[in-house]
This record gives C-alpha cells, sequence and structure tokens, in this order.
C-alpha cells in the first residue's frame, strides 16, 4: 500500500517510503508477469533523469523511480543540507511523462506513465546506522555509490535498470557488481547505459549540480566539454595519450584567463583528465596510441566551477555493445 502521510506530496503516483509497502507492492508486480523497469536518482530531476524514464516507460510494463539523498556520498567539503530537494516538482515531472509503447501487435491506445516512486528515509536504507563522512567510508567513492545503488536493487528488484553515460565509471563497476553477486533482478545485460542528455545550445551534461553554478560559472560551465573532445580529436588524429591530455589541459587553461575576468569572476580548476581501457578501468600508458577500433577507452574529466564539481566522459570507440 502506498504511503500517505501527510508530509508527502499529493500525486497521482504511488510513493512508498518503506521497504516492505514497496516489497508488497512488487509482489504484485510478480504475481502478474509484469515487467519492472528502474531509474535511480537523487531527486532535482531533470531532462537527462526524464530520457531514463522515458526508454524505461517504452521497455517495460512498470517503472518505478527512486529518490533518495545518500549522505554518504558527500565529501567533507561538500554540504549535504545545501543539495536541492526538489519532491513536489519532481512528481510534477514525473506525472507529466507518457509514452505509447512500441508493440508487434494490436495498437493500443493506452499510454504508459510512472507505476510508483520510492522515497525511503535514511533510517530506511541504513538500518544498522551510517558513518555520514565518505572518507571514513571503507572503500572509494564509485563502491560507496555502487554499494547503496546494490541496496536499491535488492528493493526494488528491477527487471531493466537504467543509468546515464555520465556517470559511466559507476555503471561500469555496477555491472561488475551485479555479475559478480549473480543478481538476476538485474542481470548483467539488463543494466543499460544511455547516452549523456546534453544542453543543446553547448553540450553541457545535464546534472543537478548544475543548479549551484552562478550565471557566470554557467557561461563557462561547457569548459569540460570542450576540453574532453580536444582529447578525442587528437587521439582520432593519431596522437599518443599524453598528447591527447596536453591538448584538454590546454583548453582549460586558456578558458581560466576568461573565467576570471571581472565580467565573470569565476574560478575553474581542473580535478582530472584520464583515460581508462573500459574493460578493465587501466589506465593507459603515456605513450598509447589509437589501436582496434573495437579498444573502447574512457576519457573522462573533473572541472569545479567555483566550488561545483562537474563530471563528463567521452567513449572513444566501438560502443555498439555499451551504449542503448
Amino acid at each position: 500500500m502506498a504511503s500517505t502521510s501527510s508530509d508527502l506530496p499529493a500525486s497521482s503516483i504511488p510513493i512508498f517510503t518503506t521497504v516492505a509497502s514497496y516489497r508488497e507492492w512488487r509482489e504484485r508486480a510478480f504475481r502478474n508477469g509484469q515487467s519492472v523497469g528502474f531509474v535511480p536518482t537523487m531527486g532535482a530531476l531533470h531532462e537527462g533523469h526524464l530520457a531514463l524514464v522515458r526508454k524505461s516507460l517504452s521497455e517495460n510494463d512498470l517503472t518505478v523511480v527512486s529518490i533518495f539523498v545518500n549522505p554518504a556520498q558527500f565529501a567533507p567539503h561538500e554540504d549535504l543540507s545545501s543539495y536541492p530537494r526538489t519532491l513536489p516538482g519532481d512528481l510534477k515531472l514525473l506525472e507529466a511523462e507518457q509514452v505509447h509503447p512500441a508493440t508487434d501487435g494490436p495498437a493500443s491506445c493506452e499510454f504508459r506513465t510512472p507505476a510508483a516512486v520510492f522515497v525511503p528515509n535514511v533510517k530506511e536504507m541504513y538500518p544498522s546506522g551510517i558513518v555520514q563522512n565518505v572518507t571514513d567510508q571503507k572503500g572509494t567513492f564509485i563502491e560507496v555509490k555502487g554499494y547503496i545503488v546494490t541496496k536499491l536493487f535488492n528493493i526494488i528488484q528491477p527487471t531493466n535498470a537504467y543509468f546515464g553515460q555520465k556517470d559511466i565509471q559507476q555503471a561500469f563497476i555496477l555491472k561488475r557488481l551485479v555479475t559478480d553477486l549473480l543478481l538476476s533482478h538485474p542481470s548483467p545485460e539488463r543494466l543499460h547505459i544511455v547516452p549523456t542528455a546534453r544542453d543543446p545550445t553547448d553540450g553541457l551534461a545535464l546534472s543537478s549540480r548544475n543548479l549551484y553554478l552562478t550565471p557566470g560559472g554557467r557561461k563557462v560551465a561547457p569548459t569540460l566539454r570542450q576540453a574532453l573532445l580536444a582529447a578525442e580529436q587528437s587521439w582520432k588524429a593519431g596522437s599518443t595519450k599524453e598528447d591527447c591530455i596536453a591538448k584538454a589541459k590546454a583548453i582549460v587553461e586558456s578558458n581560466k584567463q576568461k573565467a576570471t575576468s571581472e565580467e565573470l569572476a569565476v574560478e575553474l580548476k581542473l580535478d582530472y583528465v584520464e583515460m581508462n581501457d573500459a574493460k578493465t578501468f587501466d589506465i593507459l600508458e603515456p605513450q598509447a596510441r589509437r589501436q582496434a577500433e573495437e579498444q573502447v577507452v574512457i576519457l573522462s574529466g573533473a572541472l569545479y566551477v567555483d566550488k561545483t564539481r562537474l563530471i563528463d566522459n567521452i567513449l572513444l570507440g566501438n560502443t555498439t555493445n555499451i551504449l542503448g
């Protein structure tokens, strides 16, 4: 039974706040033989999230969206309390999503809309308590994110799960986790990575953290995308990894001068630009060059725009078996 708590916004979509109540709903879907698609989020939904929701709606009988701001994912310099919490607006966006499923049989006039939203609190997700400083957690930041998503998989039991390419490292690690843990919901082949949704004007990867950007910061935020595109072009031209990274860094350095102008007054700080083998995650050697098209390389980076950390990546090589 969906939650009727007065603390929650009114919504036409059933909202579940406890594991027990959601599992009752999921059991009915199992009995009815209905497939369940899952889109995990931290709220502050944008077009990138909605693109994942639409793909799930088109491919599953039912679609579940989770909204949980995980305290363990916030580093010491990040303010958990300032993370945007926009549940009423998020629900309105989800209510507006309608997809007519493609079928091989007779045309149906029915549209699919999100079937449920899972909005647990911290106690529900961490019944034994939580260390809220990511530096005190065991493992890396990516592993902490993998831990919480694995918990969500155990609760939601999705037939299919959907992730954006922007978080490509997390998605690859999750594929490995579901393989190693022998999960059936989802199975590895049903964990889907969808191309990054971008601003159509300047290619900035859509992210909830973009809300932190000042007007000046927003103007220079595409710097990371521009840097990665320069490295991609260099890689395709046969340059070494070392030269590709240098091209990317040069773009950042050039834009730094513009950002610090009186008009913008923005500080740009490159966190990293790196190239990894997509299968092993091994960092490429400095003198590595493009090989066969079948080799897929992750070209990724992170850039601070003032205090806001933006991430992005480009997949180099044949991505046919990765994205979709």
